[in-house]
């Protein structure tokens, strides 16, 4: 039997229910075909470890939600997150030159509801941050995502469109004792807009892009490896989403789309060393290896350069690092077909929180 035949005889979806949160108060899970129109956060019955129902609190700042798009263009890459972790708010948008191998970025640190806000719907609604520093947002309207950028370096006005009938990668698994988690991705979308960047407008015929929407009842503790590709290949668009570390209890959320149609794939390793400390030394020439048992994928990673951040607080701690790179090695999609790449940029994350 070949990889493509196991791979879809394994891999069922079911249409998006109008909620995540159903009747009697418990999550939906696993695949859908489609994004859910609510999260139904006030139907959610949330228990403690003790079987008890949570208290208010505990359902308010339990709850964690982040968006996050990637923007790759002939000459940049840009990515631009919005994380509520209730306690605080933050977010990040940064500039990478390919040619130059230089990462410059933007910030913004809230504090608790200040300042920021997130849509707890997949489908509409807005995400947005601001300050001194310049503003963010998301704007998703009939599950179709906007992304604005105001900062020092870039101006965008940009709507992430997708080929015609591409499905997102939707997915609710649950989450620790009990909880759960929301994720919608999706890659290999065309950017309709406007882009400046350092006052010079940017043509968009390149331009690929894609989006990440993850929400729910997250683990206290909690990490993920990660692995990104928007690219242009010789079979057409290519769009890789790979993940391990949250996602991996029922379903994963592991995903490639060729010119649109999507493959859901089956579960990875990410093998990697992590560089100690800080150094400029830790940002370029990370190696990773990522692949399944399957043999459906084997690819390398080597780092360029890396986004960076540690927070140690009282009730908070956060070591994320993503890195950007190039892939090299093959993706086997379910239609048995082989893609080959070489030296295709792309992103990868290591990041821990406890939150």
């Amino acid at each position: 039997m070949g990889i493509s035949q196991r791979r879809v005889g394994m891999i069922n979806t079911v249409g998006a229910p109008e909620d995540i949160i159903n009747s009697r108060g418990r999550p939906i899970f696993g695949y859908f075909d489609g994004p859910v129109s609510s999260l139904g956060l006030d139907k959610f019955k949330y228990s403690n470890e003790m079987d008890k129902p949570a208290s208010i609190l505990s359902r308010y700042f339990h709850y964690k939600q982040f968006q996050f798009v990637s923007l790759v263009t002939p000459r940049y890459i840009i990515g631009v997150a919005i994380a509520d972790i209730r306690y605080v708010g933050s977010a990040f948008c940064y500039l990478f030159d390919i040619a130059k191998n230089r990462l410059v970025e933007t910030s913004w640190l809230k504090p608790l509801g200040l300042g920021y806000n997130l849509t707890p719907s997949p489908m509409d609604g807005t995400a947005e941050i601001a300050g001194r520093k310049g503003a963010i947002a998301f704007n998703l309207s009939q599950g179709i995502w906007s992304l604005s950028i105001d900062t020092s370096n870039i101006k965008a006005e940009l709507t992430l469109s997708p080929p015609v009938l591409s499905l997102p990668m939707a997915i609710c698994n649950p989450t620790g004792y009990s909880g759960w988690t929301y994720t919608q991705k999706h890659n290999g979308l065309k950017p309709q807009g406007q882009l400046t960047i350092n006052d010079e407008p940017q043509p968009l015929n390149q331009v690929l892009g894609s989006y990440d929407f993850s929400a729910g009842y997250m683990r206290r503790e909690t990490s993920w490896r990660w692995a990104c590709i928007n690219a242009h290949s010789d079979k057409g668009v290519i769009g890789l989403n790979l993940a391990a570390g949250v996602n991996e209890t029922g379903c994963n959320e592991n995903v490639f789309w060729v010119n649109g149609e999507r493959h859901l794939l089956g579960p990875v390793h990410f093998d990697f060393a992590r560089s100690r400390g800080d150094k400029e030394g830790s940002k370029q020439g990370q190696l990773w290896r990522i692949y399944s048992d399957n043999g459906q994928i084997d690819l390398s990673f080597k780092s360029l350069n890396c986004r960076q951040e540690k927070l140690n607080l009282l009730l908070l701690k956060s070591n994320f690092r993503q890195y950007i790179g190039r892939y090299s090695g093959y993706i086997i999609d379910n239609s048995g077909v082989k893609h080959t790449l070489d030296k295709v940029l792309g992103l990868t994350e290591d990041h821990f929180a406890r939150w």
